[in-house]
């Protein structure tokens, strides 16, 4: 039975409560452990029982870090990384344009720099070099250094890397690797093939903190002493949040004590970016993925590639508040850029029809830069697995993003190996494509039909999962610190999302292009604002700008709203329904 009655919502999607087991251990885990009873929903619905409680509300890394050797290939990695130091040898980074990467490739330079050591930066162009390590590039930054370390990139770069023959090479990935690894020195990829999966949550950022955790117990063995990693703990969290990884086992450290590190302030670029970025509480997962990330992100997809990774690296405040500003005016531009591709590659997928296994679009001229923003977005109408694909010259390079239980990176992967694309490659939720433009049509059909045979066109709209109803009066700044302790939320650990029973729409007004600013509550009683992010770009904000005094059920994520020093409680509106 949907919860509240709601079986088909303003934006289409059925209600689904807490059910009766989960309520059982919720209660049961009250009666044990004493904690709140919201507390205890989430530990329930993430499967933590009485006697995990504690640990899992003060996650640590002295509890949750993993053995680094536990990877293959680390011991080298980390072994020629520090005699690349010793020897003062000539070191090149190349990273991806991502978060990500940026965060990968400036833990490496920073902890470079506190050794008195520098590396040269090799971001590759979007739009000019694609993903990963090419040929061209890699032969030349080989004739020029002793040591290349790929980060979140080169799994799959045979090629490129065998051009790089006259230097070692280290991959530093978390991207779905082959049947067969390049000829590296080493790589180090929990998504190897010859991996058991039980760190397959990494991003490449925590790969390369493990690799930098095993060069400093390798120093250390040596009688030396490696910089201070726990103040890297802010890129780690960032990237963590930013790639979407999930909030399980060691990521909820990396990412509860990587915003403890940002809160102190002291890396002058994600200084620089917060300010402009409008920030004045104290940094949360929103923050980073939803602020920070997509303002770093903005070099990569339409700016200069590596503006992220310098900023993250910068120990220059004057050029940290420069590139800020650049990467703010980028993100800018970026948006509005996405804004016209998203409508269209909307309005084309509809034609096409969204009731198969895969949702997709392409059209000439999509900037590639934002095809990954838009497939996301075209998921999220669709809960179906996306593509996106921008084409020119001949050749189109698409982007996807996929739905919980459906790895897309595999399929991805396959037409890759059948020759249907020119390359492709990802993981479980997000993959790269280039596929010339004549081949595009069989392409899309051969991944569907790959995509199928996991069920993907059995999904019917996204179910609303709710933890449970609330009044207005309960929605406190105390309940939401109880919460909070659970976190953090993100990926695999979604925080949780109440509703808000036959309320009374007190004002509603549009905010900018496409938000909806909400005040409710109950008749007499106590009242909540609302915000709610795209409400019109589906019939929700118009619904509720035209309630007429009608009730509505309403649904979202409690948070805390700061103005002017002042704190209160508003609720993230994801969804409403006529009471």
């Amino acid at each position: 039975m949907a919860f509240l009655d709601v079986e088909q919502s303003l934006t289409g999607r059925r209600w689904v409560g807490p059910d009766a087991e989960l309520s059982r251990a919720a209660e049961a885990l009250a009666q044990q452990s004493s904690l709140p009873r919201p507390v205890c929903q989430i530990l329930a619905r993430m499967g933590v029982d009485a006697s995990e409680a504690a640990a899992y509300l003060a996650p640590t890394l002295r509890a949750l870090m993993p053995d680094p050797r536990s990877l293959r290939d680390m011991e080298p990695a980390a072994a020629r990384l520090v005699a690349a130091v010793e020897q003062r040898q000539r070191i090149a980074v190349f990273a991806d344009y991502d978060v990500d990467g940026g965060s990968s490739a400036a833990l490496l330079i920073t902890w470079l720099h506190a050794l008195g050591h520098s590396a040269t930066l090799y971001v590759p162009d979007r739009i000019d070099e694609g993903y990963g390590p090419n040929e061209a590039a890699m032969a030349d930054l080989a004739a020029r250094h002793d040591l290349i370390i790929c980060v979140d990139c080169g799994t799959l770069s045979h090629g490129p890397i065998d051009a790089a023959s006259a230097a070692d090479v280290i991959v530093l990935d978390h991207h779905l690797g082959g049947e067969t690894l390049p000829s590296a020195l080493a790589v180090v990829n929990p998504n190897r093939q010859d991996e058991d999966g039980a760190l397959a949550h990494l991003c490449a950022a925590a790969v390369v903190f493990l690799v930098l955790v095993e060069a400093g117990r390798q120093m250390r063995e040596a009688g030396t002493q490696g910089p201070d990693l726990m103040s890297m703990l802010d890129l780690v969290g960032l990237a963590t949040v930013a790639d979407v990884a999930p909030l399980i086992g060691v990521n909820r450290a990396f990412v509860r004590q990587g915003l403890t590190v940002m809160g102190r302030r002291d890396r002058p670029g994600l200084v620089a970016l917060a300010d402009i970025a409008g920030m004045d509480t104290a940094p949360t997962p929103y923050h980073l993925g939803y602020m920070l990330g997509p303002r770093i992100n903005a070099g990569g997809r339409i700016g200069q590639a590596d503006l992220g990774a310098r900023l993250l690296s910068t120990q220059d405040p004057h050029e940290a508040e420069a590139l800020a500003e650049r990467l703010n005016t980028l993100n800018a531009d970026r948006r509005e850029i996405e804004a016209t591709v998203r409508a269209e590659a909307i309005a084309q997928s509809e034609t096409r029809g969204t009731d198969g296994a895969l949702a997709w679009a392409a059209g000439a001229g999509w900037h590639p830069g934002v095809v990954g923003i838009v497939a996301a977005r075209l998921k999220e109408a669709t809960n179906r697995p996306s593509i996106v694909i921008g084409i020119e010259n001949g050749i189109g390079k698409g982007s996807g993003r996929s739905v919980s239980g459906i790895d897309l990176g595999a399929p991805i992967q396959r037409l890759a190996a059948e020759g249907l694309l020119i390359k492709g490659g990802g993981h479980k939720m997000a993959a790269g494509l280039t596929v010339a433009e004549d081949k595009i049509e069989a392409a899309m059909a051969r991944l569907s039909e790959l995509l199928a045979r996991q069920g993907a066109d059995t999904l019917g709209p996204a179910d609303l999962r709710l933890d449970g109803a609330l009044m207005p009066a309960a929605a406190t700044i105390e309940l939401l610190e109880q919460i909070d302790a659970a976190g953090p939320f993100g990926a695999g650990a979604p925080a949780p999302r109440y509703a808000f029973s036959g309320m009374r729409i007190l004002n509603a007004r549009r905010v900018g292009e496409t938000h909806l600013k909400v005040t409710f509550g109950e008749t007499g009683g106590a009242r909540l604002d609302a915000i709610a992010f795209g409400a019109f770009d589906s019939t929700l904000g118009q619904a509720l700008i035209d309630h007429g005094g009608a009730p509505f059920h309403l649904a979202g994520r409690l948070e805390i709203n700061s103005f002017r020093g002042r704190q209160s409680v508003q609720l993230r509106l994801e969804d409403a329904a006529l009471a």
